[in-house]
């Protein structure tokens, strides 16, 4: 059972959290929408490019921060 709940842990989340999170608030408002009887079928295609574009945004400063030595340190 540990072993299925991983899988399907790493399946959804993966590497990075914020991907996930952002789809599932995208998914949570595409049902808040249409709940209230509005079209929500845009909200899906605009977040994706959305969340893609932070999640790149974010590893590539990190890359170049750790590439000139600024690096946040933990």
């Amino acid at each position: 059972m540990k072993r299925f709940a991983r899988f399907w842990w790493d399946f959804v989340i993966g590497d990075d959290w914020r991907v996930a999170a952002g789809v599932g608030l995208a998914i949570g408002a595409v049902a808040l929408l249409h709940h209230r009887h509005v079209a929500a079928w845009w909200v899906l295609p605009s977040a994706v490019p959305i969340v893609l574009y932070v999640s790149l945004w974010r590893e590539t400063r990190r890359t170049q921060r750790a590439k000139t030595g600024h690096a946040k340190r933990f």
